[in-house]
């Protein structure tokens, strides 16, 4: 995936102004930086959820814009941060929205196969039928993976994913995410605020700040304390635990 001059206002509000970024496939990246700095603009812009107002952003060597919608629902899924379900649905339902760029609807053989290799894959069997509304927060977020793994696309984006996670909540997506890469091969890429939970498990880092590409790199090449303290504006320290860079504030 790569994109070149992208921009983005909200009216005469810079979002994002010039973005060049290759992400790598089969990688995970996590997207860092301060509130308002464009992180998760950028990820509904490659979802197409947004327009993008200057520059060429391709998926596969396509550009975006001359993609069929279908199609490209079948290479590119994307779990917004906040996801409001206005009707009753039970695990097994909602995973299989998952499965509508194949089906509209009209699930087929090969769609259950999916789905029931999703629900298998997220341990999820014991809730199958259980409605949506009865979840915590964890669950219910393991069920919003599931659906992704169902849609089975290449490209996996999360906007904010541990919201609403407690600690193990949070590690044990993770490490799921972590798992995606490394076993399916996906390629997926994060909007995170935790950034030592982030450079415990990505493979890449990009900062942003003002609408723009501030660093990138492997996460100990970002998690350093000229770069971060500039980045958040406020003074920190990078202490080396076990091989792996951490934020200590001061």
């Amino acid at each position: 995936m790569k994109m070149e001059n992208i921009s983005k206002k909200y009216g005469t509000n810079p979002i994002l102004d010039e973005i060049g970024l290759n992400i790598e496939k089969a990688k995970f990246t996590a997207f860092i930086g301060p509130n308002g700095a464009g992180k998760s603009t950028l990820l509904s812009l490659i979802s197409r959820l947004l327009p993008k107002e200057q520059g060429l952003l391709y998926i596969k060597g396509q550009e975006i814009e001359s993609w069929d919608s279908v199609e490209l629902a079948k290479e590119l899924s994307m779990l917004k941060q906040k996801v409001d379900y206005q009707v009753k649905l039970t695990v097994e339902e909602l995973i299989s929205f998952g499965r509508y760029p194949y089906s509209k609807g009209r699930l087929t053989a090969v769609d259950y196969e999916h789905i029931n290799q999703a629900i298998s894959y997220m341990e999820l069997e014991n809730f199958r039928h259980r409605p949506i509304d009865q979840l915590s927060g964890g669950q219910l977020q393991r069920v919003n993976i599931a659906m992704i793994l169902a849609q089975d696309t290449e490209i996996i984006l999360l906007d904010e994913p541990l919201n609403n996670l407690d600690i193990k909540q949070g590690i044990l997506m993770m490490k799921t995410l972590r798992r995606l890469v490394d076993d399916l091969y996906k390629t997926v890429v994060v909007v995170i605020h935790d950034i030592n939970v982030a450079s415990q498990f990505v493979d890449q880092m990009v900062a942003f700040k003002d609408g723009k590409v501030y660093s990138q790199g492997q996460p100990h090449e970002v998690m350093t304390e000229p770069i971060l303290s500039s980045l958040y504006d406020m003074e920190l320290t990078i202490a080396d635990i076990d091989g792996k860079k951490i934020c200590l504030y001061k």
